[in-house]
């Protein structure tokens, strides 16, 4: 933090008035502290089997679930707006789930096959790839299940090939967002001896059990799956703002290249502390509940969507987030481009 002289140094109205900064639009842009580019956000898009086919996800307005033809089209689409990177999420067929996830080892999948049309097609589009059992298990769970408890080092053990199938098909970052302990060291140790010491972990290091995912489980078909049960015995107790600090410093030290706090706007605290207080790049993810509620507002009339979605992305940037994964990127890049 930057230690300021007190006030009376900055001097007093008359002779000071700040609005005078404020009263020209090329004034206002010329002082301000933090912008918003289409650099800035990251594109998480839903994925699904079939040909030229989008599946609209109701609790999600604006969002579809697409095949791998439309996400080719999507992504050429989104990186002509400035978008640099998209995130991965698939819809698996309810015959492919498990209660071991298997599907997400499989070099064939339905995520491993689109990060390779996506980096074909456009070869300087990053794409981050999940690292998670929730989409592929038939319980909902983001980790093995045994007796009613996530067994947490089996659950990584999966992680580690799931994280290698995805950077052999060319994924540029991996994503665990599954909250168990170890896993980052572990998927940075697998692969390093499988010599890809050039794939980025983008950890989920700061992961709330929150109430706001609904309709991103909607949109993967885990909610249904997972029914009454919870995630609280491995994502953080919203209460808690020193755990964040001490689950991302021990992501980074296990070697973490950029860290994620989710969700966004309710814990912009921990984006600020997490920002101060570590050298890595800090990323927020705008989750699906924050998204559908400005989207249902605006569907009522009740507020402008577009300006508080940009006033809520611009907030992300002031509390020193890096980038920011936001399931309205291609709008919010449309109107940044004028």
């Amino acid at each position: 933090m930057t230690n300021h002289p007190p006030h009376s140094a900055f001097g007093r109205f008359p002779d000071t008035r700040l609005r005078r900064t404020r009263m020209q639009g090329w004034c206002r842009d010329l002082v301000a502290e933090h912008s918003l580019t289409p650099a800035d956000l990251i594109w998480p898009v839903f994925i699904q089997e079939g040909t030229a086919t989008e599946s609209p996800v109701a609790s999600m307005p604006g969002v579809s679930r697409i095949t791998l033809d439309n996400l080719v089209k999507s992504a050429k689409s989104a990186n002509k707006l400035g978008i640099k990177t998209m995130a991965l999420f698939p819809l698996i067929k309810e015959e492919l789930k498990s209660p071991y996830g298997d599907e997400a080892l499989f070099p064939e999948n339905l995520v491993c096959r689109a990060i390779r049309e996506i980096k074909n097609a456009v070869p300087d589009m990053g794409v981050i790839a999940d690292v998670a059992l929730d989409p592929y298990t038939s319980h909902g769970q983001d980790g093995v299940v045994e007796n009613g408890h996530i067994m947490n080092d089996l659950t990584i053990e999966i992680l580690c090939k799931q994280a290698l199938v995805q950077a052999q098909a060319g994924c540029d970052i991996v994503a665990p967002s599954d909250m168990m302990d170890g896993r980052i060291g572990a998927i940075r140790n697998a692969l390093e001896s499988e010599k890809h010491s050039d794939t980025l972990i983008l950890a989920y290091s700061a992961k709330y059990a929150s109430s706001l995912y609904g309709p991103f489980r909607d949109a993967v078909d885990s909610a249904r799956l997972l029914g009454k049960a919870d995630k609280r015995t491995y994502q953080m107790n919203p209460a808690n703002s020193d755990e964040a600090m001490r689950e991302i410093a021990l992501d980074i030290a296990e070697g973490a290249d950029m860290v994620m706090v989710k969700p966004g706007i309710a814990y912009l605290d921990i984006v600020q502390r997490a920002a101060s207080s570590f050298p890595v790049p800090v990323f927020a993810y705008q989750v699906s509940g924050e998204y559908a509620m400005i989207k249902a507002a605006a569907q009522n009339g009740w507020i402008d969507g577009d300006a508080v979605m940009m006033e809520s992305l611009l907030s992300f940037k002031r509390a020193g987030a890096r980038a920011i994964l936001t399931y309205a990127a291609l709008d919010v890049a449309k109107q940044l481009n004028g």
